[in-house]
């Protein structure tokens, strides 16, 4: 292409000369992908909305309770001390995304992204019930306010509302816990009056992204978008315009023999233009603003059967799949992200698989030393900080490992209950004869209901001789 043709890299599809804001009525997809979006991304929402619901041993699927610092993922409960765990899934995410974009694209963004998801196939296509198709929507759009107008707009605009709060309130869920929203929900306002907050800001921010920003989270906002832009490369597969076989483009005569006259496979109908959501021609090349939805490739697919030729002008193809006519190559850079990929699976599930269900931490009070009694015994005070990460209370009993020593609580009866912390103070004491000159290793064994559950190493301090 020359500088002219490149021309169109230089500003958005959805912002004009003037910088004002294009509005943007794609036409109503339908083919077989679309159909297979829909399949994934109905099974998706039905996930979404019953996550914050399910239970697995009496904890939700998933919750992000950051205010808490508690964490559940399939109903494993994951506590601050456990964040190497999730820190080494953040990075696993961020590589498959890396290795997924290298290979397939920025197809996450049209299949599976939540964001693509709600506006695509639930905004929009209430936008299609109550307006109609893009012609009508643009009709509407350009029309006076009169009474059907209004109630129109009316109408889409409280549905819209409605869904955001829906939306909002499973957000919430998702931060909170099903429990705790339900208590927002029924107990008075004074009650819960962050809750209540929480929930409005976030309704209205849902409702601002899918009724006015639309489009612009995609090509304007989410970074996803220019990251792609350094990950992609030649053997990438993205949906794509098969130029060797389109160009050159001209409008369709009937009985034509189109290769005899030097015209390329695309009748230049623009089908492919009019159910694009952002608004960009994909005949133009890879963009930052294609999201891979293929609304595109089912557009042309009709249009190509339609016409009587081939269908596949727009595919999912690398650019060097378009040159070659191969299929999709395992580079060097590919199969060094999926060793990696693999590596750090492995390495999560050692880490799950070897994840205690109490985590003990056992030191010298702060400030204290030693002290000795008439009868030649050292002491020494310790703290204990005993997590339990499980669902069970646990009544706690401390013993020490060698028998010459003994061990007191400053409470009587001690009760771990489920998913908590216990803060507690404990007095170890030695004969000095035991003891000999300045420290000496010892080990704390931790009892719960009679089993052992632990074993803690520590440092018993006594006088230097």
């Amino acid at each position: 292409m020359d500088e002219h043709d490149e021309a169109f890299r230089d500003r958005i599809a959805t912002v004009n000369e003037k910088g004002k804001r294009v509005w943007i009525f794609p036409k109503k997809p339908s083919g077989s992908f679309y159909n297979k979006r829909k399949l994934i991304a109905y099974l998706l929402l039905g996930f979404l909305f019953a996550g914050p619901h399910l239970r697995i041993k009496g904890e939700p699927l998933l919750m992000l309770n950051i205010i808490e610092r508690k964490f559940v993922i399939f109903g494993q409960v994951f506590w601050p001390q456990d964040m190497y765990i999730l820190a080494v899934l953040l990075i696993l995410a961020i590589v498959f995304v890396i290795l997924f974009t290298i290979i397939y694209g920025r197809i996450f963004c049209g299949w599976i992204c939540p964001q693509t998801i709600f506006m695509e196939m639930v905004f929009r296509r209430i936008e299609y019930w109550i307006e109609g198709d893009a012609p009508a929507q643009r009709r509407l759009a350009e029309a006076p306010w009169t009474t059907s107008k209004i109630f129109k707009k009316t109408s889409k605009h409280v549905v819209f509302w409605l869904i955001s709060f829906l939306i909002a309130n499973t957000f919430l869920a998702y931060i909170i816990g099903s429990d705790e929203l339900w208590r927002i929900q029924n107990d008075p306002l004074g009650a819960h009056l962050g809750g209540f907050i929480a929930i409005v800001i976030f309704t209205y921010a849902f409702y601002g992204v899918f009724a006015f920003l639309r489009e612009q989270v995609c090509t304007t906002i989410c970074p996803y978008g220019r990251l792609q832009g350094v990950l992609l490369d030649e053997n990438s597969m993205v949906v794509a315009y098969d130029h060797l076989r389109g160009e050159s483009r001209a409008k369709i005569k009937k009985g034509e023999d189109r290769p005899a006259a030097g015209k390329g496979a695309c009748i230049d109908c623009f089908q492919c233009v009019q159910v694009c959501p952002t608004g960009i021609d994909i005949r133009n090349g890879t963009q930052l603003e294609c999201i891979n939805c293929t609304a595109c490739i089912d557009a042309c697919d009709h249009i190509m059967e339609a016409v009587g030729q081939e269908k596949g002008l727009v595919r999912f193809v690398s650019e060097k799949g378009i040159q070659t006519r191969l299929p999709f190559q395992w580079t060097r850079r590919v199969k060094a992200y999926t060793i990696l990929l693999l590596a750090l699976l492995v390495t999560l599930s050692m880490l799950i698989i070897s994840r205690e269900d109490f985590q003990t931490t056992l030191i010298r009070q702060r400030g204290s030393t030693y002290q000795m009694d008439d009868k030649g015994n050292i002491t020494n005070i310790y703290e204990v900080n005993l997590l339990n990460k499980t669902h069970q209370s646990f009544h706690i009993q401390f013993k020490l490992e060698d028998r010459s020593g003994e061990i007191q609580t400053v409470k009587q009866h001690l009760v771990l209950k489920p998913e908590t912390e216990l803060k507690e103070r404990i007095i170890i004491r030695f004969p000095m004869a035991y003891i000999g000159a300045g420290t000496k290793k010892i080990r704390v064994q931790i009892y719960g209901n009679g089993k052992k559950i632990q074993s803690i190493k520590t440092k018993f301090f006594g006088p230097r001789l």
